[in-house]
């Protein structure tokens, strides 16, 4: 199953742009500065164009055109192509995040079972409040840059626009992977059959457990919405949220822990991905300090 999610790290050709060069260009400066991200990136992404001076500059500081809501169903569309086509591009140095990834979910896999039926409360007033949960703060996961695209329009913030573009297209194609994923797993939810989380399940179908779609939008939304803007409180309040919704789907006996860790997983994956494919405005902002 982790193959599946190494299907959402981009691949070396990852940059390519179909909008006109219409768009104000990055400084050289600018570009150098560029804005790395927190956590590591997955794989490294190297751009498959090199530098004047002959070196290869990263996807994410390479220079991108204004991010426009016209393309975005192609970006949607390119960003398929390389998420599914990326687990080829896979480098040794990738094992820094994927053994720990593996270890991980290896463990969550382990104790599924026991976790949904001895840890996690099997109340149904309490699992019915933390699936509403889930499903409000999801929401607002999506509204959010749905949000700031519309206020970047009323002001004329370039970056409101941006952000808001963005993450609207990581959830898109988060929502387009999860739903591949379910129908290649078909595992059973935690409340069926004892908890067993069985895949390829024929009563599963496509409501299968594995992987939760609320997480992975979230997360994807939550991605996008940080690495557009460097304040700490701002990724401390979208990933913790994101956060949010991953337990409360547990908490809902919804999913298992497994569902959710890869969920999160692939969402911030793609998030992280579709910034550093696409991102235009934060190109032209000085660097701040982390």
């Amino acid at each position: 199953m982790l193959a599946i999610f190494a299907s959402v790290l981009p691949g070396p050709s990852a940059w390519a742009q179909a909008s006109a060069p219409d768009a104000q260009q990055p400084s050289a400066n600018a570009v150098a500065a560029g804005n790395p991200a927190q956590l590591p990136d997955a794989p490294l992404s190297v751009a498959s164009s090199p530098s004047p001076a002959g070196n290869h500059v990263p996807l994410e500081q390479q220079p991108h055109p204004t991010v426009t809501v016209r393309e975005a169903p192609f970006h949607i569309l390119q960003d398929g192509k390389h998420i599914f086509a990326a687990p080829i591009y896979l480098r040794r140095n990738d094992l820094k995040w994927l053994l720990p990834l593996t270890g991980a979910a290896a463990a969550a896999f382990a104790t599924d079972e026991q976790t949904m039926t001895q840890v996690v409360s099997t109340n149904p007033s309490f699992n019915q409040t933390s699936a509403n949960v889930s499903n409000g703060m999801v929401f607002g996961m999506i509204a959010l840059p749905v949000s700031m695209f519309g206020f970047g329009e009323a002001k004329h913030n370039g970056h409101l626009t941006e952000t808001g573009i963005l993450g609207s297209e990581a959830i898109g194609d988060a929502i387009i992977v999860d739903e591949l994923v379910k129908l290649c797993a078909w595992r059973e939810r935690p409340y069926e059959d004892g908890g067993k989380g069985r895949f390829f399940a024929g009563r599963a179908g496509v409501d299968s457990s594995f992987v939760s779609e609320h997480s992975m939008v979230a997360w994807s939304s939550a991605a996008v919405i940080a690495d557009e803007y460097h304040s700490k409180w701002a990724k401390f309040g979208v990933y913790t949220a994101a956060a949010a919704v991953s337990a409360s789907r547990v908490m809902a006996q919804q999913h298992f822990p497994s569902d959710v860790l890869l969920g999160a997983s692939g969402g911030w994956l793609i998030g992280h991905y579709v910034f550093r494919a696409h991102h235009h405005w934060s190109q032209l902002l000085p660097q701040r300090p982390h």
